[in-house]
């Protein structure tokens, strides 16, 4: 039986379903506005994973291009590996759900989203979220919360729930939404440089969307949810927790204390404790028992020290910031690098400036194909932990951490009108505890300005943590690794100093106020300014010049109906001019001309390539002209690449010329001027020019200086390679030939 609500947001219909499609999951609901149809599914084993580490929770979200009415690109002709879209989609699922499932639970537990159909103008991403939601509400899974999530975006100062693309490009503040109804479990967000109060109004009306569509939830739940399976967690054995407690309590709280030994000294010495507790016994059931008991004491005192004794363990003051050191320029043939390290965080970024063949080109699912001129890859090796691991490809983490990274810094790029290069950062974490994804936002940014990247200003990232038991809470600036996992919020802030580019933020408990977040908020901002500052010590500006090694652009523009000829058929003429001078070229549809050259000379010959190519008769200019060929009626000149003009037979000499070979041949160089253009043809004088040039000749005898004497030879202008002629009794035009020759 087929179950459904609506939900009206300001006129945007949300309508939830259940009962149709894929009625073997435990729970499927189908997400629906307008045209955009999402099926979300959820299922989950009945028996525990053994020996789970920790909840083994998959999610995946998949666009089918059917859903566009297109089909795959590539060989195959289907889809292949998640892009970069979807695994950022199935985090943006993944963290408001994963927290909010009992604690033990072991279960394995996949949530999936599929596109089924995708009108262009709906982001069907966060639909997905509110769909996953539903279906674990309606299912026998054993998760007990209800949330609901929503993108927002403020646009000219008006929120608007489940954006257009458009709008989304448009907006000043782009933010995505997860919670329940007593408060926020997941924001994420990328801004113009919005202010920390435009970001919390933004956060209170997504809160009050997502009640919205809890309700709707809700209702759908009275009228086909299951009965939940019912999950007790197991009980923890106390005397084996009471012996572990009375041997390395105290030695534990020692050895977690960061500042006196460091990180890998301290975890060493935690190593050698837990080693040493489960040592204590001998069954394997009561072995596995003391590594859960060793781990839930460590807790404890973390959590005590935090909330009791005002005690962080590194023994920083709650807003204090780690020591920070930049050095930038380190690598001497990259364009652009930053070495930023903050306490044990180290993150060498370096920047690579190419020409638009080096944008990375995507398809999409609504889009169709479209490109990007900023790239910002992070990479997370093993050995940055002090870790043995695989050297694989990027992960959904490693993807997740670029692309908050991406976001944060794509406000400041300069627009590409001034600045038309593809930029590709990429940053390598050297060393990792806590907060490395900042890390890259402060090393992008000073990578950029040392390749001199004109930003419009720097970007700083901080990340933010909590810890909070009943009205006991503490707010930490610029957690270490043991603060977030123990912790209960990663949020992480990135902006410069007139406002918020980038945010983060993940939570593990369901009742987290916006007054606490307001108080995290001023927080990140003052830990923000005091990053910003030490980066301006480093680096105050952008650097004035790029390096060396950089490819550096000329810009011509042409008129736009030779772009054709520029291209040539087939592109034959472009690639012509490449291959002779080994440039780069970009040719725009507005007529500009992009040339990326590693030096001046074969920029300057590739931009007169181009520019003879395109260039335009101007009538009364002269010109440098070839002869082309030759016809009875005159002569056909190139007076530059492509471009000929008629030089009739009339307009070749001051003398009457009777055959055109007699004064011009093939291959000959001559001054040509233009005297008028009708449509594509282009009348020629070289009698003009030798006219003005005898003038010259004349000197200043039309001034008042005395004439030539009467019967003395006068000088004319040359005549192509001939002397002067004299004057004689029939004036300038020579001896006649005789009717013989002419009829000849």
């Amino acid at each position: 039986m087929t179950h459904s609500v609506e939900i009206d947001l300001g006129g945007r219909l949300l309508t939830l379903e259940t009962g149709k499609l894929a009625k073997q999951a435990h729970g499927a609901v189908v997400v629906k506005s307008g045209d955009t149809v999402v099926l979300c599914t959820a299922c989950s084993n009945s028996e525990p994973k053994p020996n789970a580490a920790f909840f083994p929770l998959t999610v995946d979200y998949r666009e089918y291009t059917y859903a566009a009415g297109r089909i795959p690109g590539g060989y195959l002709k289907r889809e292949g590996r998640p892009s970069d879209r979807e695994i950022l989609t199935s985090r943006l699922i993944d963290r408001p759900i994963r927290p909010l499932f009992p604690e033990g639970y072991t279960c394995e537990t996949q949530v999936i989203g599929m596109v089924l159909s995708a009108a262009p103008d709906t982001d069907p991403a966060t639909m997905a979220i509110t769909g996953a939601a539903a279906a674990l509400a309606i299912s026998n899974i054993p998760f007990e919360h209800v949330l609901a999530g929503l993108r927002v975006a403020n646009v000219n100062g008006e929120f608007i729930p489940y954006p257009s693309y458009e709008q989304q490009k448009a907006a000043k503040l782009n933010i995505v939404v997860a919670g329940t109804e007593s408060g926020i479990v997941m924001v994420e967000a990328g801004a113009t440089e919005a202010s920390e109060e435009e970001v919390l109004a933004a956060i209170e009306y997504g809160h009050e969307c997502c009640r919205k569509i809890i309700a709707g939830i809700k209702e759908l739940v009275a009228k086909c949810g299951q009965t939940k399976r019912v999950f007790t967690p197991a009980a923890r054995n106390a005397e084996v927790y009471t012996k572990i407690e009375a041997l390395v309590k105290d030695r534990l709280s020692d050895a977690l204390d960061t500042k006196k030994y460091g990180k890998t000294e301290s975890y060493s010495k935690v190593h050698d404790l837990a080693a040493e507790a489960i040592a204590l016994f001998t069954e394997d059931a009561d072995k596995t028992e003391a590594k859960i008991c060793f781990e839930t004491l460590r807790e404890k005192i973390f959590r005590y020290e935090m909330l009791e004794l005002r005690q962080r363990p590194d023994r920083r003051a709650m807003d204090e910031i780690r020591n920070i050191s930049i050095e930038v320029g380190v690598l001497p043939r990259v364009h652009g690098s930053a070495l930023f390290t903050r306490g044990e965080t180290q993150a060498l970024v370096n920047t690579t400036l190419g020409t638009k063949e080096d944008e990375q080109r995507m398809e999409s699912l609504n889009l169709q194909e479209t490109s990007k001129k900023l790239m910002l890859h992070y990479n997370f090796p093993p050995f940055s932990v002090g870790e043995v691991g695989f050297m694989r490809g990027p992960g959904r983490r490693e993807v997740g951490h670029g692309a908050l990274a991406e976001r944060s810094i794509i406000p400041v790029i300069p627009p590409e009108a001034d600045f038309p290069y593809t930029l590709r950062i990429v940053s390598d974490i050297l060393e990792s505890n806590g907060s490395s994804s900042m890390a890259t936002v402060c090393g992008a940014s000073l990578s950029l300005m040392d390749a001199g990247v004109k930003l419009k200003a720097p970007v700083a990232g901080i990340a933010m943590g909590l810890v909070k038991e009943g009205d006991k809470y503490a707010i930490l600036t610029d957690i270490a690794g043991a603060e977030d996992h123990y912790g209960d919020m990663d949020f992480k802030v990135a902006g410069t100093r007139a406002g918020i580019t980038g945010l983060q933020m993940d939570i593990k408990v369901p009742n987290v106020s916006t007054a606490i977040m307001k108080e995290a908020l001023a927080q990140a901002r003052e830990a923000r300014l005091f990053i910003l500052g030490k980066m301006e010590e480093a680096l105050p500006e952008s650097r004035p010049e790029m390096s060396i090694y950089a490819p550096r652009i000329y810009t011509v523009t042409v008129p736009t109906d030779k772009i054709r000829e520029i291209i040539g058929p087939g592109g034959k003429v472009i690639r012509g001019i490449i291959e002779q001078t080994g440039v780069k070229i970009d040719v725009h549809d507005d007529g500009t001309v992009n040339i990326f050259a590693s030096d001046g000379e074969s920029a300057k010959k590739a931009i007169q390539m181009v520019t003879d190519i395109a260039a335009v008769a101007e009538i009364g200019k002269t010109y440098l002209g070839k002869v082309v060929r030759i016809a009875e009626f005159g002569a056909f000149v190139e007076i530059f690449p492509g471009t000929d003009g008629l030089l009739h037979i009339s307009e070749i000499s001051e003398n009457r010329v009777a055959n055109v070979r007699d004064e011009l041949n093939e291959g000959d160089q001559i001054l040509v001027k233009v005297l008028a253009q009708e449509g594509n043809k282009i009348k020629l004088s070289r009698k003009a020019v030798l006219r003005e040039q005898r003038e010259k000749l004349k000197g200043p005898g039309a001034d008042g200086a005395a004439p030539a004497a009467e019967g003395a030879p006068v000088a004319t202008a040359p005549s192509g390679d001939r002397p002067p002629r004299e004057r004689s009794d029939r004036g300038d035009r020579g001896p006649r030939r005789d009717r013989g020759d002419r009829r000849r």
